[in-house]
């Protein structure tokens, strides 16, 4: 681990000089006194060397830094123990400047984060402690006090984190850009009042999971950040259509929206947004229950950018939104229409008239799209440019038609056909062969073993009653 160790300094020994040293693992030792000083002594023998070596003496400074800057973490802690002055250049705070310690995420605790921070101060800017559960509060306010130019921070998963790790980020770092608290299930709307008060410059948060924050949180957050660029919060029960009114009048240069599972959210929220939004690129709104064609329509009308629209499970929309949206977002790539039940081979009509971006489609559970549909799609100039995945699965209208038709898809790389009954193995075969690079997911139920015969009758002799075989 990152532990800070105090070492004597003495003639061209190799250890840290008094400049300290960062390590990735606890200290130890339980060698054999005679072993560890003979040890030692080779250790000593080698950081003379490495003082006099001709790298040191031929490359300026400046130059080694530069060489140090691109090393990992692990390879700069191993170069601080060749010689004092290597462990000088490579605990410099300007080798610090981006730190990822989810590799190490089992055995951070807060002493090294609080150790990083001494040694880095104002150098680093950007911190990943993804998965780092052993770090809480008091470790966040010494680090975000001792560096105050953290533009990115990554707290994913970390469950110990409060509403005071926020706080401190509100109080020290004014130029926080990015933020993932992910699943911080301790995290509330306190919390993001103190975020917006002190951030004004975020322009990506993720509060995903934070089941405690309400629309109040997000109205902090809106209001306080008006430069945010991505808003993500999956899974927040608490959150209503007020929330999306709330970053559709103080969020103009949002361009990327997911509230996936949001489940309190309805076409007016969406209208609100798409209102305010135009800059919108990409949204998710799976499985937000009670979003109909009114959303939709509001979006193509208000967001004509619009790259990315996931609506899986939204089983209120039909074609009549699908085809405005169509219609009006010809920079369309991605479309996820995942048990959207209503959608019929109209909607890949449109699709593929308007727009000749698309990449990847998901029709899964579409069960009224049949093999014309996907005529549509193949004589489109999408198919031949750029449909790269296509998901049919579970589409029971869809048969070996429909291959023949995605044998003009040049560069299709993926095709999910689970249990898609009309669909033979001699079909999948073909358009394997005639597209050796595309990968076919496809499932065929083991067909039956044969009813094993039934026993012969035995017959019996009528004179000594013994069976004749």
């Amino acid at each position: 681990m990152f532990s800070k160790k105090k070492k004597k300094r003495t003639k061209g020994g190799s250890g840290g000089g008094g400049s300290g040293e960062l390590s990735l693992r606890g200290g130890g030792g339980g060698l054999p006194r005679d072993m560890s000083s003979s040890i030692n002594g080779k250790q000593q023998m080698i950081g003379d060397y490495c003082e006099q070596s001709l790298i040191n003496q031929e490359l300026p400074k400046e130059i080694l830094l530069r060489i140090f800057s691109v090393l990992d973490i692990v390879s700069l802690c191993r170069s601080a123990q060749v010689s004092t002055y290597w462990n000088a250049l490579a605990l410099d705070g300007s080798n610090w400047q981006q730190v990822d310690l989810f590799d190490f995420q089992t055995y951070v605790e807060g002493g090294v984060v609080e150790n990083l921070s001494r040694r880095c101060g104002g150098f680093l800017k950007k911190l990943s402690l993804k998965g780092c559960e052993n770090v809480g509060d008091h470790t966040l306010e010494i680090f975000t006090s001792n560096c105050r130019n953290l533009d990115h921070l990554n707290l994913y998963n970390c469950k110990k984190i409060t509403d005071q790790t926020l706080d401190s980020l509100g109080k020290n770092s004014s130029q926080l850009g990015y933020l993932d608290i992910y699943s911080c299930d301790w995290i509330s709307d306190r919390g993001l009042k103190h975020l917006g008060n002190g951030c004004p410059l975020l322009s990506h948060i993720d509060i995903s999971w934070c089941d405690s924050v309400s629309d109040n949180g997000i109205h902090h957050i809106a209001t306080g950040c008006p430069k945010l660029k991505s808003f993500i919060a999956k899974g927040l029960n608490n959150i209503t259509s007020v929330a999306l009114e709330e970053l559709g009048k103080n969020c103009p240069s949002l361009t990327v929206l997911n509230i996936h599972k949001c489940v309190n959210v309805d076409n007016g929220g969406v209208r609100h947004l798409a209102t305010g939004c135009h800059q919108l690129e990409k949204i998710c709104l799976s499985e937000c229950h009670n979003v109909g064609d009114e959303s939709i329509m509001a979006l193509g009308q208000n967001c004509p950018r619009l790259k990315t629209v996931e609506v899986a499970l939204c089983s209120n929309l039909t074609d009549t939104g699908l085809v405005g949206l169509a219609k009006s977002c010809p920079l369309l790539e991605r479309m996820d229409l995942e048990e959207c039940i209503q959608v019929t081979d109209k909607t890949l009509k449109f699709l593929a008239l308007n727009c000749p971006n698309l990449t990847e489609l998901t029709l899964s559970h579409c069960e009224l799209v049949t093999d014309d549909g996907i005529l549509e799609l193949c004589s489109a100039s999408c198919a031949d440019a750029s449909l790269s995945v296509l998901a049919l699965d579970n589409c029971p209208c869809i048969s070996d038609i429909s291959l023949t038709h995605l044998l003009s898809c040049s560069k299709l790389s993926r095709l999910d056909l689970y249990d898609c009954q009309l669909v033979s193995k001699q079909a999948i075969n073909r358009l394997k062969r005639s597209s050796p690079d595309l990968t076919i997911h496809a499932y065929f139920a083991p067909s039956a073993p044969p009813a094993p015969a039934a026993p012969a009758a035995r017959r019996i002799c009528s004179l000594c009653r013994c069976s004749i075989l």
